[in-house]
């Protein structure tokens, strides 16, 4: 190969390389549609809540967002390591917003996989939540991690055991 050659592919290396980067950085900066923000969920009382009430509530704290189903196994499988990073982090508020069928089902999800700590909604809407919609939820389960303010600093991860959860969570402390 002639040094052309090679400065060539190093420069479509870095071109690429590049637009990674700025795609990522993209993806944990999105923020939260109005749609999103108005869509409404159903806490353990059977009381309607707006996504953003649920934010406003947890103002101040840097939020774990659990988006869950009791259906599957990925979520279940992941819910110990959840638990753990709740007791890890004691002072992150961990949300769990379910995409079971019913009501019913979601209520006995929690009691089954005894899930005590955190605050728990059901959508309702199912797949076509707002909410949903706007993160473009492809695979449950899926954690979200939002800042003190509610802006979003990490957009997706679907294991529990991501390591970008754990660094998000300790750089809250800080």
């Amino acid at each position: 190969m002639t040094a052309t050659t090679i400065r060539k592919k190093i420069n479509k290396l870095y071109v690429l390389l590049a637009l990674f980067s700025f795609m990522a950085m993209q993806a944990q900066e999105h923020t939260f549609s109005k749609a999103a923000l108005n869509d409404v969920f159903l806490d353990l009382k059977g009381d309607e809540v707006s996504f953003q009430s649920i934010i406003e509530a947890n103002k101040g704290k840097t939020v774990l967002l659990d988006i869950w189903a009791s259906w599957c196994k990925d979520c279940v499988v992941g819910m110990p390591t959840v638990k753990d990073l709740q007791k890890d982090f004691p002072d992150v508020a961990v949300v769990f917003i379910s995409l079971d069928k019913n009501e019913a089902s979601w209520k006995k999800g929690i009691e089954r996989f005894k899930i005590t700590e955190g605050s728990h909604y059901w959508a309702n809407d199912g797949w076509k939540s707002e909410l949903f919609q706007d993160i473009d939820l492809d695979w449950i389960p899926r954690y979200m991690v939002l800042d003190a303010e509610g802006n979003i600093k990490l957009y997706k991860a679907i294991k529990a055991s991501d390591k970008a959860i754990v660094e998000q969570l300790r750089n809250s402390k800080s």
